[in-house]
């Protein structure tokens, strides 16, 4: 499926960058989709998002500046406010008005988790995911990675529900080659996506012994993943000492074959317990040993599964590739794939 040629995909929320990258008088450029788009501060201390190209004579915004919560054009010094609404054209008399058609595409844009987040239709068909452990006083959210992948968004999704990868991509952080039969897992398909629940034995290299104040070499994992359709993932791991690690992982589409990753994670911990750069030093090495298989795939992740095999641990991204034609049907939409 190419993501930028499939219109409905435009109604979702992705998250796109994290607040703290955005300053208070610079303009922050993104590719949504295909799409180029523009993020600033507006007056509100608030995101705004819009299309990054000036309606005069096509210049990026993004090469400008905010002034007074607004975004200027670097060529003209024309002005945008965040409903693209054309504010100020210095060339104009004082007594001219500025005419109604003098304006740009704005996007719905939003905060959350510490996150900007757009979406690229007026009409969202989702909200954004709800986290609640996110927002709980007993749980702290740690920022983890905010990269771009050479990966299809579905094929990353994929990944983290596939129990039968851990044995051989992770084989140097939690998995065991030698146990590579996975584990059994519960489906329970949702409205806006999927939720999945097994239980894993893995691996407790010394690393995560600190971290999970667990001092054993393997150790048990009941796990509950989330997909939000249609490339966001929650994956709530709680170890048998009542320790709670979620990691949420969105795959937002930048084009047909980059992905950007933004992920955090969320724990009922403390700092004193376990170091946030020790949590994020062993999540960045089990991300890594996915990235390095899933940068080798194809990304255009046929929705049909009559184009790849299957054998019976691949079911979730069974379901979330149904799910998904359905979408496009239901839209009147038909997969588009690369010319083979």
């Amino acid at each position: 499926m190419l993501v930028t040629q499939q219109p409905v995909l435009k109604r979702f929320w992705y998250p796109v960058v994290p607040i703290a990258n955005l300053s208070a008088n610079v303009p922050f450029s993104f590719q949504l989709l295909g799409q180029k788009i523009v993020i600033w501060i507006d007056e509100t201390g608030n995101p705004a998002a819009t299309t990054d190209r000036c309606c005069h004579r096509s210049a990026q915004l993004s090469a400008g500046v905010v002034i007074d919560g607004c975004v200027q054009c670097p060529y003209h010094g024309w002005s945008f406010d965040r409903q693209g609404t054309c504010v100020s054209v210095p060339q104009l008399q004082p007594d001219q008005a500025i005419p109604a058609s003098y304006r740009i595409q704005s996007y719905l844009c939003s905060e959350r988790y510490g996150y900007v987040w757009v979406c690229l239709d007026p009409q969202p068909l989702l909200p954004i995911p709800y986290i609640p452990e996110a927002e709980a006083p007993n749980y702290r959210l740690i920022p983890q990675f905010y990269e771009p992948w050479h990966c299809g968004g579905l094929r990353l999704m994929e990944n983290s529900f596939d129990n039968a990868h851990f044995s051989f991509v992770h084989a140097a952080s939690f998995g065991d080659t030698q146990q590579p039969i996975p584990a059994a897992s519960q489906l329970t398909p949702l409205e806006y996506g999927l939720m999945v629940q097994s239980q894993v034995e893995v691996v407790n290299p010394p690393l995560q012994q600190q971290n999970l104040q667990i001092a054993k070499k393997t150790t048990v994992r009941q796990i509950e993943s989330t997909w939000y359709m249609p490339f966001a993932r929650t994956l709530k791991i709680t170890y048998p000492n009542g320790l709670v690690h979620l990691i949420f992982t969105a795959a937002t589409p930048v084009s047909d074959s980059v992905s950007q990753v933004v992920q955090f994670c969320v724990r009922n911990d403390t700092e004193a317990d376990a170091k946030a750069a020790d949590i994020i030093a062993f999540d960045r090495q089990v991300t890594l040993e996915d990235k390095l298989v899933l940068e080798s795939t194809d990304y255009d992740t046929p929705l049909d599964i009559n184009a790849e095999q299957h054998m019976a641990s691949d079911q979730p991204g069974i379901v979330m590739r149904h799910k998904l034609a359905t979408l496009l049907k239901q839209h009147g939409e038909v997969e588009r794939r690369r010319d083979r």
